[in-house]
C-alpha cells in the first residue's frame, strides 16, 4: 500500500471538508453545542439514508465492525460536545485531531501489524507536534479550564479507536463506499435519539430550525469520512489518519477569520511543522 500523490490531495480535501462542518457547530448563534453536534449528526444520517440506495449492502464480514465504531462514535460525539462547550474551536480541534495519529501509529502496529517506516514515522511524528503546538499556543493566549483538556483528549483517544475500527472493516468490506454509507446512516440515530430524549421539546425544535446547517454539515461529514475510509483501503491507516488531521490547519484558519479566535506567528511556526511532516510522509 502506498500514499500517492492522488490519495495524499484526496485525504486533504477531506479535512477541508472536516474542519468546515466543525466549524459550523463551533460558530452556531444558538450557542448549544450538544444540540448543534445533533443537528450536524441528524444531517449526515439523513444524507446516509438518501445514499444507501445507491451503493452495496455490506458484506456479512463488515457488520461486526458497522456495530463497535456505531457504540464508539456515541461516546466521539458525546466527548465532542462537551470540548467545544468548554474549549476554543482553535483549541479543542487541535488538541483532539493532533494526538489521535500518535495514538493510531502505537495502537495500529500492536493491532495490525502495520509497522510505519522510519520516514512515516518521522512525517505523523511532525504533523501530530506541530498540529499540538497550535491549540498549545492558544491555551497561552486565553485561559481554558482544565475540562476543556480532559475532554479533548478523551475524544482524541475515543479518534484512534474508531479510525483502526473503521480502517479495518472498510478494507474487510472490500467496498468502502458501502462501508461508510451504511455507517453514516445508522451510527446518528442512537445519539440523536438520546440527545432528544434528554432534551425533550426543546431539542426537536432546535433540530427543526437549524436543519439547513444539519444538512450541509452532515453531508461533509458524509464526504469526508467516506474519502478517508476509501484512502485507508488503499494506504498505510496511520499515514491516512496523520494526513486527515491537517484539517486543523483549516479549522485554525476559520477559527482566527470566521470565529475571531487570532493567529499569530508561533501558529505559524506550528503550521510549518505540519507541512513539512506532509512532505516527510509523501516524499
Amino acid at each position: 500500500m502506498e500514499l500517492t500523490l492522488g490519495i495524499t490531495l484526496a485525504v486533504l480535501g477531506a479535512g477541508l471538508l472536516h474542519a468546515g462542518w466543525n466549524a459550523l457547530i463551533k460558530s452556531s448563534v444558538g450557542g448549544d453545542a450538544l444540540l448543534d453536534t445533533a443537528s450536524v449528526v441528524a444531517g449526515s444520517s439523513i444524507c446516509g439514508f438518501f445514499v444507501v440506495g445507491f451503493v452495496a449492502f455490506p458484506e456479512a464480514s463488515a457488520w461486526p465492525f458497522i456495530a463497535a465504531s456505531s457504540v464508539v462514535h456515541f461516546g466521539y460525539y458525546v466527548t465532542l460536545a462537551q470540548a467545544y462547550r468548554t474549549g476554543d474551536l482553535s483549541f479543542a480541534y487541535p488538541l483532539m485531531r493532533g494526538s489521535a495519529p500518535l495514538l493510531v501509529t502505537i495502537l495500529g502496529s500492536a493491532l495490525l501489524r502495520e509497522l510505519p517506516s522510519a520516514q512515516m514515522t518521522l512525517g505523523i511524528v511532525l504533523i501530530s507536534l506541530g498540529i499540538v503546538s497550535i491549540a498549545l499556543v492558544q491555551g497561552g493566549r486565553r485561559k481554558h479550564p482544565p475540562s476543556a483538556i480532559y475532554w479533548a483528549f478523551a475524544n482524541a483517544t475515543i479518534i484512534a479507536t474508531y479510525t483502526l475500527i473503521d480502517g479495518a472493516g472498510a478494507r474487510a468490506s472490500g467496498n468502502a463506499a458501502s462501508y461508510v454509507t451504511w455507517l453514516i446512516f445508522l451510527e446518528g440515530i442512537p445519539f440523536v435519539v438520546w440527545v432528544v430524549w434528554r432534551r425533550g421539546h426543546p431539542a426537536v425544535a432546535y433540530l427543526r430550525a437549524g436543519w439547513r446547517t444539519g444538512i450541509i454539515g452532515g453531508a461533509c461529514s458524509l464526504a469526508a469520512y467516506g474519502i478517508v475510509l476509501w484512502a485507508m483501503t488503499r494506504a498505510p491507516i496511520a499515514a491516512v489518519a496523520a494526513l486527515r488531521e491537517t484539517s486543523v490547519l483549516f479549522a485554525t484558519l476559520m477559527g482566527s477569520l470566521w470565529l475571531k479566535e487570532g493567529f499569530g506567528w508561533r501558529r505559524l511556526a506550528g503550521a510549518a511543522s505540519v507541512v513539512a511532516g506532509i512532505a516527510a510522509l509523501k516524499l
